[in-house]
């Protein structure tokens, strides 16, 4: 009697082999992301560490776990470690580059969301920015408040006509700012509007 062979035996247990050691790399990756963030949940219990340190920690260390177990799966499947790594710095350079160019909008953008969270003024309050003592600085009424500027209507002086400014609202965290609240303090011609 002949032993029982499985047809095209070669051809399947192969990619099935290779199918198993990438289910195992990714759950072992689970499993060690999982292991870090109870470990570090207990650290949290035991000793007093602010939840702010422990939630980027945990949420780091996952990325990196994670992505050590793709970049394992994808050597598994062939890719080399050295196209890995040209890709990678590539993206890196490419990405610092990108975010050194949109700094400044990055930065209006951020003051933006703190100006509408933390509230240091509102629509309709007077601001001064002081650049120094002996120098007066842009003052006006907070008219609108976007994401990248805030527009203040400066007073009427003499017979020329209100002026629109737009301020750049990270300006508004790199000076020191008077404010008025309402109607008080409002310069000649702008408690009509």
């Amino acid at each position: 009697m002949e032993a029982f062979k499985w047809p095209l035996s070669s051809v399947w247990t192969e990619p099935l082999w290779l199918g198993l050691q990438i289910l195992l790399i990714l759950l072992a990756g689970y499993l060690a992301q999982r292991f870090v963030a109870k470990g570090l949940t207990r650290l949290g219990e035991r000793y007093p560490f602010p939840p702010q340190l422990l939630l980027p920690l945990r949420g780091g260390l996952r990325w990196l776990i994670m992505g050590s177990a793709l970049i394992f799966v994808l050597e598994r499947l062939g890719v080399s470690a050295t196209v890995l790594w040209t890709a990678l710095s590539g993206f890196v350079a490419v990405a610092a580059v990108a975010f050194f160019a949109m700094w400044s909008v990055l930065s209006n953008l951020l003051c933006a969301i703190l100006i509408f969270t933390v509230g240091p003024f509102r629509l309709g309050d007077v601001v001064e920015l002081v650049d120094t003592t002996d120098k007066p600085g842009v003052k006006g009424r907070v008219v609108a408040i976007n994401l990248l500027y805030t527009t203040l209507i400066e007073a009427e002086e003499l017979g020329t006509g209100s002026a629109m400014v737009q301020v750049p609202n990270s300006l508004f965290f790199q000076r020191s700012v008077r404010r008025w609240r309402g109607s008080d303090g409002l310069p000649l011609g702008l408690g009509d509007r």
